[in-house]
C-alpha cells in the first residue's frame, strides 16, 4: 500500500499473533479485492477488524447471537443491505465524501479457531483466514448463506474473489 492511499480497514489487534501474521495487511488486501469484485471503488468507504483471541470472540458470539462459544469470524454491517429476494443481488452501498467514508460494519476474527481450522483442512493459515476476511466483508455487503438462493450467491462470489487472489475454491 502506498503513503497516499487511504486504507479501507482499519484494524485493531487485541492478539499479538495476529500482528505477527501481518493481518493488517492481508485484510487490507482481502478488502481490495472484494471491492473491486463488486465494482466498489474502495474511496469512500471503511471497515474496521478486530484481530483477537478465541476468548474474545466467545464473549462477542455470546453477547450478539446467544451462543457463548469461539467462532472463526463474525460480522456486524452497519446497515441492512440484504436482498429480498433469494439470491437475488444485495443493495449496493454509496461511498461516503473523503472526510467521512461510508463505514461498512465491524469484523472480528479469531486466531485460535482460524488456526485449528486451517489445520485440520490441510490449508496455509493464510489461504483460510483470507476465506473469512473474504466471507465476513461479503456479509458487510449484504451478503447471506440461510437461504438456499443467498448461500449459492454468496459462495459462487467467494469463490470467485478468492480465484482472483490465487487461492483455490474452499468448498471442494
Amino acid at each position: 500500500m502506498t503513503a497516499t492511499m487511504e486504507p479501507l480497514v482499519e484494524t485493531l489487534t487485541e492478539d499479538a499473533r495476529w500482528q505477527a501474521f501481518g493481518l493488517a495487511d492481508k485484510a487490507e488486501a482481502a478488502a481490495r479485492a472484494v471491492m473491486a469484485d463488486q465494482a466498489l471503488g474502495p474511496a469512500g468507504f471503511l471497515i474496521s477488524l478486530l484481530g483477537c483471541s478465541d476468548a474474545r470472540i466467545a464473549d462477542l458470539n455470546a453477547d450478539f447471537r446467544g451462543k457463548p462459544q469461539p467462532t472463526n469470524v463474525l460480522s456486524w454491517p452497519s446497515d441492512e443491505r440484504g436482498a429480498e429476494r433469494d439470491g437475488g443481488a444485495p443493495e449496493r452501498p454509496r461511498p461516503g465524501p473523503g472526510d467521512m467514508p461510508e463505514e461498512l460494519g465491524d469484523i472480528a476474527i479469531a486466531w485460535e479457531t482460524c488456526a485449528r481450522e486451517a489445520e485440520e483442512q490441510g490449508k496455509p493459515v493464510a489461504d483460510h483466514v483470507t476465506h473469512l476476511l473474504v466471507h465476513g466483508l461479503l456479509h458487510l455487503l449484504g451478503y447471506d448463506h440461510v437461504r438456499d438462493g443467498d448461500a449459492a450467491l454468496m459462495e459462487a462470489v467467494e469463490i470467485r474473489i478468492l480465484a482472483k487472489l490465487g487461492l483455490q475454491n474452499p468448498y471442494e
